[in-house]
C-alpha cells in the first residue's frame, strides 16, 4: 500500500520538516511505500524558514511544480496521513491535499489535537478518521497495514 504524508512545511526549517517526516517514515516505512512532498528536494538543505509562495526558483520547488507533484502523489496513494500536530497557522497545502484525497475517495487519516487552528467542519468531514494524537494514529496505520 502507498501512503502520502502531509504536514506543515511553511514557516519551518528544512531540518524540522525532514526530521518529522523521517520519524514517521521510520515508524511506517516497512509497512508502506511512503510518498511525501520533500522527496527529491535536498537542494533546500539549509533553509531556515520555508516560504509559502514565491521564494524558490529551482524547477522542483516553484509553486506550480509543488502543486502538481503533490496532487499527483495524492492520486497515487491509497492512504493520506495528515498530521496537524503543532501547527499554529493554517496550512493551505495540507488542507488542499486533504480536499484532493477526499474528492478522490482516498482513505484519509488525520491527527487533529484539540483546539488546533485547523479545527473546522471541512477538515473534520474530509477525514475518514480523526485522532487527537500522533501515537494513536500511527498504531492504527500499522494495524491497517496488516502488521502487528
Amino acid at each position: 500500500m502507498k501512503i502520502y504524508l502531509a504536514r506543515q512545511i511553511s514557516g519551518l526549517s528544512y531540518d524540522e520538516v525532514i526530521g518529522e517526516y523521517k520519524k514517521t517514515i521510520s515508524k511506517l516505512g516497512k509497512n508502506y511505500d511512503v510518498l511525501c512532498p520533500m522527496v527529491g528536494k535536498q537542494h533546500l538543505q539549509g533553509e531556515t524558514q520555508f516560504a509559502a509562495y514565491g521564494k524558490y526558483t529551482h524547477p522542483v520547488s516553484v509553486g506550480h511544480a509543488i502543486f502538481e507533484r503533490d496532487k499527483w502523489m495524492v492520486t497515487q496513494s491509497d492512504i493520506i496521513f495528515a498530521d496537524f500536530t503543532g501547527t499554529e497557522k493554517p496550512s493551505i497545502g495540507m488542507t488542499m491535499e486533504l480536499a484532493w484525497a477526499s474528492l478522490l475517495n482516498k482513505h484519509t487519516v488525520i491527527v487533529l489535537p484539540p483546539d488546533n487552528c485547523h479545527t473546522h467542519s471541512f477538515i473534520r468531514e474530509a477525514a475518514d478518521i480523526v485522532f487527537e494524537n500522533y501515537e494513536d494514529a500511527i498504531k492504527y496505520l500499522i494495524n491497517l497495514s496488516g502488521s502487528l
